[in-house]
């Protein structure tokens, strides 16, 4: 078993990686305080892992609340039920919250957790290969609005992440290359070398390789722990993360909610990105095209969806936490393996950028 650590002074935490951590109780004990738990989960998680938790922790008083599956569950109305469950089964203030699940089970776990009496324990069991690498680490907790993604949370830091990797091999293909996304998401932004190493080791990735995935978590971990270390709440360099997420966040949205998965839509808003900082000149032309050809072969869309206008980008990009003193903001590339966040770039760079015709550019890319 690997581990790392979060370093937030007093509020620092563990991030534990290895197969069967869910049956290792004393990598929960030491973050439970009281003698409740509440498992938050979903109908497609809990056949799957529940009843292996339950056995860990079978001292404790436990409550499971077994959510549906699903982005479009992202709700209050969803938030209610863990609340309900909470104060039902008369959860007090030294409760422990544990997110077993997706990025979905932990967004909102975690924002239960940040407001259950102002504030209980939480701990975060990430069960997807995009939770485990990104949004679990961090202290991001939130639900979406049909206006945005995301846009209801908090700040609010888990007591401990323990990533149990044989829970990928439940995994479904499709949910594995949406994890992929933030995977190659850390290289783009600070870390060429990492590139290279994904580039050779993708198809072991997708073979569920235990030892390549365990290498690329721990490394995205560390990256995320780097950046979380020193902007925890996303002021400065921590917002470099987003990289693909502005133009990908208004895909979720004018699609619906679980239409594209949040990875998929991240995958498509990062090759705008790279187009977008071919345009400023940072990137050349094959650069951009290294970077969709990683991202093709890990199973990613790589064409944003054909119906969306210049127009529907827009209004959507428009209601997005990046954006100050009504100045919209991108994460951009300077160079591969250097990201920045501006918001000093031409409109009419960016009007092009929303009006490339993406399935004719990666048409070509695919003929040489």
């Amino acid at each position: 078993m690997q581990t790392l650590r979060v370093d937030l002074g007093e509020r620092s935490y563990p991030i534990h990686i290895g197969a069967d951590v869910l049956a290792r109780v004393e990598l929960f004990t030491p973050h439970i305080a009281g003698r409740q738990v509440a498992i938050v989960t979903n109908t497609t998680v809990a056949p799957l892992y529940l009843q292996r938790l339950l056995q860990t922790l079978a001292d404790y008083q436990v409550t499971p609340i077994i959510l549906a599956d699903g982005e479009v569950f992202k709700t209050w109305e969803t938030l209610q039920t863990i609340f309900d469950a909470l104060l039902t089964a008369r959860h007090d203030r030294s409760t422990t919250v544990i997110a077993l699940g997706g990025g979905v089970i932990g967004d909102m776990a975690g924002f239960a957790a940040a407001c259950y009496q102002r504030g209980v324990d939480f701990i975060q069991v990430p069960t997807t290969l995009l939770s485990q690498v990104d949004s679990s680490v961090g202290g991001k907790t939130g639900i979406n609005h049909p206006l945005g993604k995301n846009m209801v949370g908090a700040f609010y830091q888990p007591k401990a992440v323990l990533i149990d990797t044989s829970s990928l091999t439940t995994l479904p293909a499709r949910e594995l290359s949406a994890g992929m996304a933030e995977v190659i998401k850390y290289g783009l932004i600070c870390d060429a070398p990492f590139l290279d190493w994904l580039e050779r080791h993708m198809p072991a990735l997708l073979a569920l390789d235990p030892k390549a995935l365990t290498e690329v978590i721990e490394h995205s971990c560390a990256a995320k722990a780097r950046v979380v270390k020193a902007d925890e709440r996303e002021t400065g360099v921590r917002a470099t993360l987003n990289l693909g997420h502005t133009f990908g966040h208004a895909i979720e949205t004018h699609m619906g909610y679980g239409v594209w998965l949040h990875g998929e839509a991240v995958a498509a808003g990062t090759v705008m990105a790279l187009e977008m900082s071919r345009r400023l000149g940072w990137l050349t032309c094959a650069e951009r095209d290294r970077g969709i050809r990683l991202l093709q072969s890990a199973g990613l869309p790589v064409v944003p969806p054909t119906s969306m206008s210049v127009a529907d980008f827009r209004n959507h990009m428009a209601v997005d936490k990046k954006v100050l003193a009504g100045r919209l903001r991108l994460v951009l590339l300077t160079q591969m393996g250097a990201a920045v966040v501006t918001g000093d770039f031409p409109e009419e760079i960016l009007e092009a950028t929303l009006a490339t015709d993406y399935r004719a550019l990666v048409a070509q890319l695919n003929e040489q």
